[in-house]
């Protein structure tokens, strides 16, 4: 990514991308940064990237899970060098994220993810709408077999809170709305035991990331028609597509910090990145216009 295309891009949320060297300097064999952010970035690109960095640059990246708002906001605090997010920052003020918890922070699109419906392996359920979707979370669809499915309760499990990753973006998303509440049956507090409550539950439905439902024993549905694989991701035809970021301070200067950015949009970064059947940003620049109007509606409800 060229120097312009990550001030634009970064423009468009409201933040400062700079362009980033790759000194030699930097790749010091005792060196090691650490990384926090959110699970579905790591199963992403993360771990395979930190993997292929090291043995490059002797440079170890130490990964942290925690998710997306532990990850900026760590970063803004200067607690750790580098984060890792699915969502964009939340730049003004409210009760549930005051406006300084996430500032100083540059957040650099790296990749495309889509946040996709997963059941049961079991389930008879292969797609679901963007209407279905809606009453589900809603509370207006209760039962599988409005789906097609059998005549069973669907559960639906859902993060807590509204500022996670999955959550934030679902809800701008699908709502236009950041204050969304949903009616589920299970409320669980990260990613993971929701992915895994959905994995073991026949009558379970939930919302994550692609990338972390693909290494689930789960079942991933399309959505009005489209599957999310790598190709609909890339062209816009999966409509629930978001950009994973990498988080770095604003004053930091630390040369091994802008040697890994550099190395993430490098040829040898992306075809990592694809490699694990992730869109790197780069291959789909066109999505951001898209996913800036549907930010955009949600801004604009009013409802910060």
């Amino acid at each position: 990514m060229n120097m312009t295309t990550r001030w634009f891009a970064a423009a468009l949320l409201g933040s400062a991308v700079v362009a980033v060297g790759f000194p030699a300097s930097a790749s010091a064999a005792d060196k090691s940064l650490t990384w926090v952010g959110c699970g579905i970035s790591k199963k992403a690109f993360m771990a395979e990237l930190a993997s292929a960095y090291e043995t490059k640059t002797g440079i170890k990246i130490v990964l942290e899970g925690g998710g997306a708002t532990k990850g900026i906001r760590q970063v803004s605090a200067r607690s750790v060098e580098l984060g890792g997010s699915c969502r964009h920052t939340i730049d003004s003020g409210t009760s549930l994220s005051p406006v300084t918890e996430e500032r100083r922070v540059i957040m650099t699109p790296v990749a495309w993810d889509a946040l996709v419906v997963i059941v049961h392996k079991d389930n008879p359920v292969s797609d679901i709408s963007m209407d279905q979707l809606r009453a589900v979370l809603e509370g207006r669809l209760t039962n599988w077999k409005e789906l097609g499915g059998n005549d069973a309760p669907l559960e639906l499990y859902v993060r807590k809170g509204n500022i996670s990753g999955v959550g934030r973006t679902l809800r701008e998303l699908v709502f236009a709305n950041y204050d969304k509440e949903f009616v589920a049956t299970h409320v669980v507090k990260s990613s993971g035991p929701l992915e895994k409550g959905v994995e073991e539950n026949p009558n379970g439905f939930g919302v994550t990331g692609v990338s972390s439902a693909r290494k689930r024993d789960a079942k991933i549905l399309s959505l009005n028609g489209k599957a999310p694989n790598f190709e609909n991701i890339k062209n816009g035809g999966y409509l629930l597509y978001r950009p994973l970021y990498l988080v770095t301070h604003l004053q930091n200067e630390d040369p091994a910090v802008k040697q890994f950015v550099d190395f993430a949009f490098s040829e040898d970064g992306k075809k990592i990145i694809r490699s694990v059947g992730t869109v790197p940003y780069e291959d789909a620049i066109p999505l951001w216009l898209t996913y800036l109007d549907q930010q955009q509606k949600a801004v604009a409800a009013g409802l910060y």
